[in-house]
């Protein structure tokens, strides 16, 4: 739900390869079954980092990366920021109804902020707007480093702001050197927490039942670029055999799996059949050859 509203609401632009991106989401509603009246979003290259709720009204983190690099201090520190920040959309969201003459219903009222920095070339952009009901409501332009109003009910707000040149100066500072340095750590604290060349997985062979489909297992591994398949005195096999997508697990590492349907194949013929796995950077096949006792079962023995 919280993704859909993100996408309805605000046109991000496609981050390119070198370019990393700190994006900041506020989002206040009224109305809306089962989601949380407040919700603050911290994104580093289009991942979660950092979340907040009305309902928990804490701050925490989403990515262990960021678990190690601030301490329990910080995190309350935040969560008593966005606590106040939650009582203050909460009378934003009451002042947008009135300015386009609402009452009751569902009402969304967001802010985005942030900036990216392309690691090349140096340049650096940032971008500041408020949405409400699923369209930009008051956009700040960077380069005439005022706000734009683009709803007519938005120009209170605008010309008053653009009234106060000590924070446009204020805005100015942030999105070209402050929150550049803020996303410039975040990109060097995931570096460093998550550098490594390669890391090998650990395989099994897994089966929910003796008629199932045989998997194997690879997680652990990184990079994320890595094949795996299942092959027969030195053959690729494909009939009956199920790959699945590379995931991501919480560490930063990758998990994966390949499935074979060997109902058809005489048990005694199973060690006929290897799992092989690939990972890039690494020149040697990781074999396992399939042996009936090795393999992790749900079924009662």
């Amino acid at each position: 739900m919280l993704k859909l509203i993100f996408l309805l609401l605000m046109r991000i632009k496609s981050i390119a390869g070198m370019t990393h991106s700190l994006k900041y989401f506020y989002t206040a509603s009224t109305e809306i079954q089962n989601f949380p009246e407040f919700v603050v979003v911290y994104l580093v290259n289009d991942v979660q980092i950092v979340k907040y709720d009305s309902i928990t009204r804490k701050t925490e983190p989403t990515q262990d990366w960021m678990k190690k690099i601030f301490d329990q201090h910080y995190w309350i520190e935040e969560s008593i920021t966005n606590l106040r920040s939650q009582y203050a959309y909460k009378v934003n969201i009451e002042i947008a109804k009135q300015r386009f003459n609402q009452t009751d219903g569902v009402h969304v009222y967001q802010r985005m902020y942030g900036c990216e920095w392309n690691n090349e070339t140096g340049d650096v952009t940032g971008y500041h707007q408020y949405g409400y009901d699923g369209e930009d409501w008051i956009i700040f332009d960077m380069k005439e480093n005022r706000w734009i109003a683009a709803k007519q009910q938005g120009l209170i707000t605008t010309n008053r702001w653009n009234n106060d040149r000590a924070d446009l100066e204020d805005h100015k500072y942030y999105f070209n050197q402050i929150c550049p340095a803020w996303l410039k750590k975040y990109v060097d604290y995931r570096r460093s927490s998550l550098m490594r060349t390669a890391d090998l997985p650990s395989v099994s062979f897994l089966q929910k039942s003796s008629s199932s489909p045989v998997s194997c297992h690879a997680t652990g591994f990184y990079p994320n670029r890595a094949e795996m398949f299942w092959r027969k005195d030195g053959e690729e096999v494909h009939d009956g055999v199920d790959k699945g997508e590379i995931l991501p697990n919480n560490d930063g590492t990758f998990q994966m799996s390949v499935d074979i349907d060997l109902s058809y194949v005489a048990k005694r013929d199973w060690n006929k059949y290897e799992c092989v796995f690939q990972l890039s950077g690494i020149n040697k096949d990781i074999v396992h050859r399939l042996k009936k006792p090795g393999i992790r079962s749900n079924e009662c023995k």
